[in-house]
């Protein structure tokens, strides 16, 4: 059998929610609504961890985030007065992920593996079973990011990021169509994450700000905590929060939380764009038939619901993610409903899907049954059947933990439930901090933890979740 080659796209902190075939009327992603219109779209996918190098580190890995790098989210160097550095580049030796990554294993089995764009992982990518990499500093910014090339000296392409991230990832497909091996690219493309302001004006103008759909748990007439600074953070990201560059120190006039809505769905249409000419690519250099394009988000963005900016807790803002499968040589199209997905998930079902059995010390669980299982005949799949649940904790087959700085969740189709830590352990909590039906309440406006309410579903979801968090252990041990 020819293994099929695999391409991990993701992007950053975007919410499923502005995404058209995820319902949302305004968005313009025609490249993602047609991709999930030939594949697979999960309705039900979550990140793992919130934040984005540990949901990366969960995605190679296949392992929790306590496990893959014992619990980090982001790595950050305090730098006084509030502030924190991020390293520019990764640390050298392997301090997390010290198991086999999904790159490492499919290497051995005769794959190419390269990495372009976004890294953010504690690890430089050629000690993850990476062939070549081409990857910018960790600092978020469109234009002058600087860039590395195996480990070389740094450079800085002309114009903007993602279109010079574009032309490398056309340029790898026009090569390993003349090669003799299957390959694996892990393509990542930074937008829509800020700085927001720092993208052609044809994104940044693209939507009316008053024209913005507005989530029912975004209070517009309600000042969000320390406003003007996440305004700006959004606008400039580091330039204003690390260097306080004198232009990132004032907001234009009117600026507004429906503007910074705005911006975000012109970077996500730039997402889009930037999705499309990979899909070009394919398509020109006859790839695109045995090619499985994976195609998420490692984290969404709260963008003012229940009062709150980016991303890391138990919010479906936060949590919610696009999940894509397309594989014209395998897969029939579908919706898969009934079995909620998660980025632990993804490096187990990719290896499945190749015919490769996934590895004992991986954690996510294979989703490639719901795949394989759907009738050509059938507008979705619902996938209940059991599935495999390698840390022996019996989670539920159709739920995803959820693992965040300061607690655990496990989100079912229906429900979602979080304990706390003990603060300064790892202990979790006797009580939860959040209980919500998310069938009655999408929007999370009402917490039943502590309120009585559907105690027995409470009990249910309780046990379970201690009972995944005594079997999964830390990497410190």
């Amino acid at each position: 059998m020819t293994k099929p080659n695999i391409i991990i796209c993701m992007c950053d902190q975007l919410r499923a929610f502005e995404v058209g075939c995820y319902g949302n009327p305004v968005i313009r992603t025609p490249v993602l609504d047609r991709l999930a219109a030939e594949g697979a779209r999960w309705e039900t996918a979550v990140t793992t961890f919130p934040v984005c190098m540990a949901a990366r580190s969960v995605t190679l890995s296949g392992q929790y985030n306590r496990w893959c790098t014992g619990g980090v989210g982001n790595v950050a160097t305090p730098q006084g007065e509030g502030r924190t550095y991020f390293p520019q580049y990764p640390h050298h030796g392997r301090p997390h992920l010290k198991d086999p990554t999904l790159p490492e294993i499919v290497r051995v089995l005769g794959y190419h593996t390269a990495a372009i764009g976004k890294w953010h992982i504690h690890t430089w990518p050629h000690d993850l079973g990476f062939d070549y990499y081409l990857i910018p500093r960790m600092n978020h910014c469109h234009t002058g990011q600087s860039f590395s090339e195996n480990g070389g000296p740094e450079f800085t392409p002309d114009g903007y990021s993602v279109d010079f991230e574009c032309e490398r990832v056309e340029r790898f497909l026009r090569e390993r169509a003349a090669a003799d091996r299957p390959f694996l690219l892990f393509y990542n493309i930074s937008p829509p994450h800020c700085p927001m302001s720092d993208a052609p004006e044809k994104y940044t103008r693209m939507y009316r700000p008053e024209e913005m759909p507005i989530r029912p748990n975004v209070d517009l007439n309600r000042r969000l905590p320390d406003q003007d600074h996440w305004f700006k953070v959004y606008r400039w990201d580091f330039r204003y929060y690390n260097f306080h560059l004198p232009y990132t120190e004032e907001l234009p006039e009117d600026f507004t939380l429906r503007r910074v809505i705005a911006e975000y769905y012109g970077m996500t249409t730039w997402v889009d764009d930037a999705v499309g000419r990979m899909l070009a690519a394919l398509d020109a250099n006859g790839l695109a038939h045995d090619t499985i394009v994976l195609f998420t988000s490692d984290h969404g963005d709260y963008l003012g619901s229940h009062n709150r900016v980016q991303k890391g807790d138990l919010h479906e803002e936060s949590v919610r993610i696009p999940l894509i499968v397309r594989w014209p040589a395998g897969l029939r199209p579908a919706v898969v409903q009934g079995q909620v997905a998660g980025l632990v998930d993804l490096a187990p079902t990719l290896l499945d899907l190749c015919g490769i059995r996934p590895p004992e010390h991986m954690h996510g669980r294979s989703l490639a049954p719901a795949l394989r299982g759907i009738d050509g005949d059938a507008a979705g799949v619902r996938q209940s059947a059991a599935r495999f649940d390698p840390t022996g904790a019996g989670l539920p087959a159709d739920a995803a933990i959820i693992e965040t700085g300061n607690g655990v969740g496990i989100r079912t189709p229906r429900r979602l439930y979080g304990l706390p830590f003990i603060p300064g352990t790892h202990r979790l909590a006797d009580a939860p901090h959040y209980f919500f039906d998310l069938a009655q309440d999408p929007y999370q406006v009402r917490n039943l933890a502590g309120s009585g309410g559907q105690a027995l579903a409470a009990q249910e979801l309780d046990a379970c979740l201690r009972q995944w968090d005594a079997c999964t252990p830390w990497m410190s041990g």
